[in-house]
This record gives structure tokens, sequence and C-alpha cells, in this order.
């Protein structure tokens, strides 16, 4: 197999690269890297260079990637889903607490009265002013049952709580590693109507931007407590913000500080640590790696965010083709047609879709003569072609 050279954009563990095998060089810039490894470094005004052919975001959130742009130039995108999910679901669990028990109040007014003569005395009387309710019997909401919503629904069962979950998109990996216990809400509305706790757990897009909101928060308990570990965004920070002064909302935790988020009335504001764990740093390097591996050695997809998924497993045959190419109509047939004129015998070919983008591996009977890939890209909304050998 060929030497590759990859780029880590941030800090990547030790022990995710440790999974490259010999023949892969970590360098020092992007220019000659055929794979960049980022976390959350800003990519979208960066410029790619023709070589780089893949991305992986050792994490979930990909917003730091222009995907689209990524798309057009035939860069393959990756995430890790779930590898950080137990870090975050800990985190959540601490959230929960902290909504219920006025526990960041109470220490630090430990911390401000630390010279007070007979600081025990003194802390016997002030204890009322933080005192809290616990979540044992409470309901729990939880909004989106993916990898963490899962994880965080079926603690929040362990811990005593009685528990909610709403997802339209709910999964079948999901479904059978959801508790028989929770139960499930038809809508937001049924969610909100009956939740003490309120977490949510879904990906941020154009169409979950501040999805809850005012005319939401309406419908929510008085003194609901909410818990944001997914996006900030996913929030209308105004409108949190006035039910925080209300009193409606009795406490906002969330992992993500802003110039809004900071001044709020009633808020845990944490800085964004939910995947800042050792361990949830290693897996999801660790899954980087795999993943852009698999693709630079064998052209395999999984957890593409701008791609499908494809796995053609390892390649037995004289060569592997891959193509990354636009979903419009007899885009295979003219592939197809082309090795048939060039007297390249196909021995597998898998094609997937995602939206508005195609993934085509062959497997041929010989290697193609070099000028080979430079004649397939002119087949019109070709976008990519490389021969793996």
């Amino acid at each position: 197999m060929r030497d590759r050279k990859i780029f880590c954009f941030n800090q990547i563990s030790e022990t995710g690269l440790a999974h490259f095998r010999k023949g892969y060089e970590i360098v020092d810039t992007p220019d000659e890297a055929s794979g960049i490894l980022v976390r959350s470094a800003e990519m979208k005004d960066m410029e790619f260079s023709p070589k780089l052919r893949a991305i992986a975001r050792a994490g979930a959130g990909v917003n730091n990637i222009p995907l689209d742009r990524c798309a057009e130039a035939g860069i393959v995108v990756f995430n890790t889903p779930g590898a950080n999910a137990n870090s975050v679901k800990e985190l959540v669990l601490a959230g929960l607490l902290l909504g219920a028990r006025d526990i960041v109040g109470g220490a630090a007014w430990v911390r401000e009265n630390a010279d007070t003569e007979d600081i025990k005395k003194a802390a016997e009387k002030a204890k009322k002013a933080f005192a809290g309710h616990e979540i044992q019997g409470k309901t729990l909401g939880v909004i989106g049952l993916g990898a963490i919503g899962v994880l965080v629904a079926n603690a929040a069962l362990d811990l005593g709580m009685d528990v909610y979950g709403y997802d339209p998109y709910l999964s079948m990996h999901s479904a059978w590693k959801l508790s028989s216990k929770v139960n499930y809400a038809a809508n937001l509305d049924d969610l909100y109507r009956v939740s003490d706790f309120l977490t949510i757990h879904v990906p941020y897009m154009e169409s979950t931007k501040h999805m809850i909101n005012a005319e939401g928060i309406a419908k929510m308990r008085d003194g609901v407590a909410f818990l944001n570990f997914a996006r900030d965004a996913l929030v209308d920070e105004d409108a949190m913000a006035e039910a925080l002064a209300s009193g409606k909302v009795r406490t906002y935790v969330t992992d993500f500080p802003n110039e809004k988020t900071v001044k709020m009335k009633n808020a845990v504001v944490l800085p964004h640590i939910g995947a800042s764990t050792e361990e949830a740093e290693e897996n999801c390097a660790v899954m980087a790696v795999k993943e852009m591996q698999d693709y630079l050695d064998n052209g395999n997809i999984t957890h593409s965010v701008n791609y499908p998924d494809l796995n053609a497993g390892i390649c037995q045959s004289a060569a592997r083709v891959a193509i990354l190419h636009r979903n419009i109509p007899n885009m295979l047939s003219q592939i197809t047609a082309f090795f048939g004129k060039n007297g390249l015998n196909i021995e597998n070919l898998s094609s997937k879709v995602k939206g508005d983008y195609e993934y085509t591996l062959l497997d041929l009977s010989s290697p193609m003569p070099e000028d080979t890939e430079e004649r397939l890209r002119e087949i019109p909304e070709v976008l990519r072609v490389r021969q793996i050998l």
C-alpha cells in the first residue's frame, strides 16, 4: 500500500494516532496531506489542497467544516458518532443534579466566606438558601434519542426518575438499546406537559435552529429545569433569558458559554466540557483514524456526513477504483460503459446514494492505464476519481 501523509489540525490523542499503519506520516502542514484530522478548529474559510481526500472530525459536530464545498471537491468528511457519548452522558447526569440542587451557589458561598469566624456554624445558618429538590420520582423528558439521548434516558431510570422520550426519527439501532421502561411521547407538547426536567440531544441544522423557543417554553411546566449539552443554537436564548427571569424556567444548565448565556439569571454555564475526558478524546481519535485509514487504503466509507456509507471490504482484485459523483440519472451506465470501451473487466461494483451525491466502488481484473483516471473525470458530474492499488 502507498505511504500517506496526515495533518492534525488540533492536538489528537496519541492513542488514536498509534492506530495508523506503518507508512502513514503525521506532517506539519496540510499542503501535502491526503487526510486531515480535526476537532474544533475552524475550517470554513480554509483553501484545500488538490491532494486532500478526506477530513475526519474527532467528535460528532461538523459545524466547523464546509461540508458542501468538500462534497463538490470530492473530499469525504467523517465524524465519530457515539465515541464521546458516555462522556457527555455523565456530564448530563451532573447537570441534572446541578439543576435540582444549588450546588454551584453553595460552593461559591463557602469559597466567598472562607475567612468567616466559625465557618461551620455560619454554613449551618446559610445552607437553607441553597435547598433544592431530589431527582428521584421526578420526570425527565429527553428530546432526541440518539447515542447520547438513549444513554441519558436509561441512566435516569436507574436513578429512580420517570422518563419520557421524544424522537420522530428514532433509529432501529437506538430503539434496541432504549429501555422498554422509557415512555414514548408522540410530540413535544406531550413531553413539555409532564417533564420536571428537560434535556435536548438532537443535531444542529437549519430545521432544528431555535426549536426550543418562546412558544415551546410557554407549554412547559412552571419551574422546569432545562439542560442543553447538544448545541447552543437549538435554544432561542432571548426566550430562555426571559423565562429564567420570570421563573418559568427554574434553571438553565448549558455547556455553551457565549455573550448571552454567561449573563443569564439562574443559568449554570459550563465551558464546553461535555466531551473533555481522556477516554472520550481517545475513543474519538481511534474511530476517526480507523475511518480515514479504511477510506484511503480500501475506499470504504463509514460515518461520512457528506457522502454515503459504503463498505466493499478489502480489495482482493488487481485494482479498485473509487468514483465520487453527483446523483443524477444514467451515471452508472456511463461509468460501466467507459470501462467496457476501454477493455477493463469489472469484477465487483457497489454504489450508494446520499442526497445529491453518489459513491461508486469498482474492483477490476487489471489496473487502469495511467490516463484512465483523467479520462473518467471527463464524464459530466464526476467529481473525483482515484485508483486504489
